[in-house]
């Protein structure tokens, strides 16, 4: 990987992250804050000045079939396209930029990275949804798990900063940003995690809803409330945070408004902590103890009040507040006396992303 030059394409909902990466060297690196589809002409301008090795891609959702980083080809594409309705926020994008970029870049190496490829050897018992066999067996219904390539860099740093082997490491870790999800992993396996067949299940998000009654979303159809695409764009586009405060999705935003006395801000803000301790107790239970809790993402990387409380309300797990604010790098941010250390991590999707192209090729 060290004499691989790679570029990263990294695709949200609303935003697009490029960054060129030799060894785990950032050389150029551009965050375009459109949706992919509107952003094109600045993703091939910045491409078109680059000399690379190989694209790396991540796919938010590889489906049934693309269980590990996959160089494209046409059986690739395919199982890409058959994706595209289990992540219709993430994977259409993905499938876009990758035949743009393909045109551009002919000659050159493009990998798919899928995020549930971490999560592919789920034990059964976890991954299993109770529901009709015959639902299962047709349309392949399990617990696929998101954020794989945030998750797995999580990892591997706090086995640098605990000084302990991933192979000995019961950890719990929390990727807080846009879209949330929480993992229990043992010795650097994902043996639990809260996002399952879709990125929609779990803790709450900014706009996305997370875990609600399937039984009220049913009520809501069947009396009429709603249409389907009504209640799909609810749950995905205004729900969340955003949906709670009224105001914003942001995090930052509504810290700020609840230390000025927005009561809805501040009630959005208790929600997600409360619901991020939920799904984090919930997988520890797939643990025989907990190492480490770990924070990573945009909003568990740059917003220490929610860290703060997410920590200090698990005081059932051995965790306990009185975490640094500070947030220049990774860090254990409990106290040394803590009975279970608490991380930060700052996400490095674009460096997993690398990783995994380099080891394909």
């Amino acid at each position: 990987m060290a004499d691989m030059r790679i570029l990263t394409v990294n695709p949200g909902s609303g935003s697009v992250r490029l960054h060129v990466v030799e060894g785990e060297e950032v050389l150029d690196a551009v965050e375009i804050g459109k949706p992919p589809g509107d952003a094109v002409d600045e993703v091939l301008s910045f491409v078109d000045r680059q000399e690379v090795d190989a694209v790396a891609h991540r796919l938010v959702h590889g489906g049934p079939v693309l269980t590990s980083p996959s160089v494209v080809s046409a059986s690739v594409r395919e199982a890409i396209d058959a994706a595209k309705s289990l992540a219709p926020e993430h994977v259409p994008s993905t499938e876009a930029l990758l035949n743009r970029l393909t045109d551009l870049l002919p000659d050159t190496p493009h990998v798919v990275c899928p995020d549930t490829a971490f999560h592919h050897d789920l034990p059964e018992i976890a991954r299993t949804y109770p529901l009709p066999a015959r639902w299962r067996e047709r349309w392949g219904l399990r617990r696929y798990g998101f954020h794989g390539l945030s998750f797995a860099w999580a990892v591997r740093r706090a086995s640098e900063l605990l000084g302990r082997s991933v192979d000995g490491l019961n950890l719990l870790v929390a990727h807080l940003s846009g879209g949330s999800s929480v993992c229990a992993v043992a010795g650097g396996r994902s043996v639990d995690t809260s996002m399952g067949f879709t990125p929609l299940e779990g803790t709450m998000m900014a706009k996305r809803s997370g875990s609600v009654d399937p039984g009220m979303l049913l009520w809501l159809l069947r009396e009429g409330h709603v249409s389907l695409d009504e209640l799909e764009d609810g749950l995905y586009h205004h729900s969340g945070l955003l949906g709670l405060s009224g105001t914003s999705d942001d995090t930052r935003e509504l810290v700020r408004a609840a230390q000025a006395g927005d009561v809805n801000a501040r009630f959005a803000m208790a929600v997600f902590e409360h619901r991020t301790r939920r799904e984090l107790a919930a997988v520890a239970a797939s643990l025989p103890r907990v190492d480490a809790l770990v924070f990573t993402g945009d909003i568990g990387w740059n917003q220490p009040e929610a860290a703060e409380a997410i920590a200090s309300g698990l005081g059932v797990l051995g965790l306990r507040g009185g975490l640094s604010r500070t947030r220049t790098h990774d860090a254990v941010i409990s106290d040394r006396n803590a009975p279970v250390p608490v991380l930060t991590v700052q996400s490095r999707e674009e460096l997993s992303l690398a990783a995994a192209a380099a080891t394909v090729l």
